[in-house]
């Protein structure tokens, strides 16, 4: 791959991020508020009002996410933060905590069309985790898709497990047959 450079988000690469969510329909739509919001909230604001929750977080400086370049382009996106920072995973059933580790999520992808398939999910997943690291972590946990015949579009924002895998991540839970849990903690090896 041509020149990588992985940085967080910041105010000043809002409009970085804004170039790479408003290639993906999905994506300029969905904002990862998702993760942030309850459901309601999530289908009420759509849109616009998914964007304005996550230019709050950078605007405020919370960094949510990295934003991948390629060749000194906004090519991709990776949302990460503190675990407890997700409404949505603080009320699964399915991924609720299953231990105490201090670990960062890994939850949602946006490769802008133009830089799909070149691996840059596995080498954003692998900077996720040295970030939420760097920052004070225990590691990083991701509850990735595992692809099959009926894969909707809308579960690779997720992350594969081949990808995770790839870059360093280890199976900790399976609670659902094509939804494991992946961690990559500090110790492992290039963390």
């Amino acid at each position: 791959m041509a020149d990588l450079d992985i940085q967080p988000v910041t105010p000043a690469r809002w409009d970085d991020l804004v170039l790479v969510m408003g290639g993906c329909s999905y994506g300029r739509k969905c904002w990862c508020a998702y993760w942030y919001l309850p459901n309601a909230d999530y289908k009420a604001g759509w849109g616009e009002g998914n964007r304005e929750t996550l230019e709050r977080l950078v605007k405020a400086g919370a960094e949510p996410g990295l934003i991948a370049y390629v060749d000194g382009v906004a090519a991709a996106w990776v949302s990460v933060a503190p675990r407890r920072n997700f409404d949505r995973l603080n009320r699964s059933k399915n991924f609720a905590a299953f231990d105490d580790s201090n670990v960062w999520a890994v939850n949602c992808f946006i490769v802008a069309p133009g830089f799909r398939r070149q691996g840059l999910m596995g080498r954003l997943a692998r900077a996720a985790a040295e970030f939420a690291i760097a920052r004070g972590a225990d590691g990083a946990e991701a509850y990735p898709v595992v692809p099959g015949p009926r894969t909707a579009t809308g579960d690779l924002y997720l992350g594969t497990e081949r990808a995770f895998r790839a870059a360093g991540y280890t199976e900790v839970a399976r609670p659902l047959p094509r939804r494991p849990v992946m961690r990559r903690m500090k110790g492992s090896v290039g963390a």
